[in-house]
């Protein structure tokens, strides 16, 4: 058994549309290496901070993402690398264990497809997209239905000649 700790910078494209680790930010690798029947079991975590908007109110948010990982990398010429389909379980290489994919898939199995600021957020008015939190409980926008919209003259004081 190995344990390594190792800070990379994290890859341009690792995240969502509206959640991401920022490219170049300090991804924190903490893994430990099990020498197994079959392979190598790597477990440990992933730590970097994500930001991104609230997909409400569109706010700006920052938080920190730590997941867990958990992944056996099978030796050459083993039952498992017999049984298995090569993109069912990982492979030991070149006495090498390639992390990127595990830590990838982890980070964004992790982020939240709808991030949210609070998880009461009203978000906007979908009127005049103002924030509701800042409008208030009484905010609200007279809406005719456009049927009846011929008859507005009628009650405002036009005449009709």
């Amino acid at each position: 058994m190995r344990c390594y700790q190792r800070t990379i910078p994290a890859p341009a494209d690792l995240g969502l549309d509206v959640i991401r680790i920022p490219e170049g930010e300090q991804l924190v690798l903490d893994v430990r290496l099990e020498s197994v029947m079959e392979g190598v079991l790597v477990s440990g975590t992933a730590a970097a901070p994500v930001v991104g908007e609230c997909a409400r109110c569109l706010d700006p948010l920052a938080d920190r993402l730590e997941v867990k990982l958990t992944e056996l990398f099978a030796y050459p010429d083993t039952a498992t690398e017999a049984s298995t389909d090569p993109d069912e379980v990982s492979r030991v290489i070149d006495d090498r264990v390639d992390l990127e994919a595990l830590v990838r898939d982890a980070v964004l199995l992790a982020l939240p497809l709808v991030p949210l600021c609070r998880d009461n957020c009203p978000g906007l008015c979908p009127e005049c997209g103002g924030k509701r939190a800042e409008l208030g409980a009484q905010h609200h926008h007279e809406k005719m239905d456009s049927r009846w919209a011929a008859l507005k003259r009628f009650s405002g004081g036009e005449r009709r000649q």
